[in-house]
């Protein structure tokens, strides 16, 4: 069987695919994650989760790697991470109240014969009407600077939702752990294989 690599310094998604307990290593893809000119969400999240799987293929010859990116869209604005508190407030503000979906590329590449699976996972997030004041002790709180969108749904992220829709929650974090089981069942992997 091949190693795993996650193309992602990411601590969530590396505690996400610690779940599935299959031994991997983490590897920075060092990745451009800027959009193309015109580039809906879906077509750049899977460029990106590709790239990064491809920019350490040459490294890890005979490995499956995954590449992994996200964004959100609000009002059909495509939000990345906010990296500050000025941005993430604008951005929980812009959410206040609306439905936010996040797209979710996933990229299996196996290195040694350069095939790859490549899909998009959505996950609709519906905020509740929020308060200024609500939103800055949120910020304050967890500080999610690193998030697209703002929040972290594993921590107290989840005050500020009424309502989640998707097939895999995991996706909401970084890694739809539902589809990569099944980009990987595709290589004879299983966690539940003796």
């Amino acid at each position: 069987m091949k190693s795993i690599i996650l193309a992602s310094t990411s601590p969530y998604r590396q505690q996400l695919l610690k779940k599935l307990g299959l031994p991997f290593l983490a590897v920075a893809p060092n990745v451009d994650e800027s959009a193309v000119l015109n580039e809906s969400a879906e077509a750049l999240v899977t460029r990106l989760a590709h790239a990064k799987a491809h920019a350490i293929s040459k490294q890890y010859q005979q490995h499956l790697i995954i590449g992994s990116d996200q964004v959100c869209v609000i009002d059909g604005q495509i939000m990345g991470k906010p990296l500050n508190y000025d941005k993430a407030f604008q951005q929980l503000k812009k959410a206040s109240g609306h439905k936010v979906t996040f797209y979710t590329g996933l990229c299996l590449l196996d290195s040694s014969t350069g095939s790859y699976q490549v899909q998009c996972e959505l996950f609709n997030v519906y905020f509740r009407s929020l308060s200024d004041k609500e939103i800055e002790s949120y910020l304050r709180k967890e500080e999610p600077y690193q998030c697209a969108g703002s929040f972290k749904s594993e921590g107290l992220g989840i005050v500020l939702f009424d309502r989640l829709e998707g097939r895999d929650p995991n996706t909401l974090i970084g890694l739809p752990l539902i589809l990569l089981l099944e980009m990987l069942r595709h290589h004879g992997y299983s966690p539940l294989n003796d």
